[in-house]
């Protein structure tokens, strides 16, 4: 897979954060972690889309039951992802 490359700044605390990561065997490099937090990323701006489209009812066990159904049905191409 061809991947671009970024040059990005951090200030030192988030350096000695990510490194910290990366030394409890959490990710693999600064660069894996860095792809995984914008995935991540990806799927909460998806996620926080749907917010304001959810019917209230009163049952929120009910609703929530029926979106984790439709979630769950969802196709996600994780090469597009990491294409991205």
């Amino acid at each position: 897979m061809v991947m671009d490359t970024l040059q990005i700044r951090l200030g030192h605390g988030l350096v000695e954060f990510i490194d910290a990561q990366i030394k409890k065997g959490i990710y693999s490099s600064r660069s894996d972690y860095l792809r995984d937090i914008v995935r991540k990323q990806m799927a909460l701006s998806n996620l926080n889309k749907m917010v304001g489209i959810i019917p209230n009812t009163g049952d929120s066990v009910k609703e929530v039951r029926e979106i984790r159904k439709k979630l769950s049905k969802e196709k996600f191409d994780l090469d597009e992802i990491n294409n991205l």
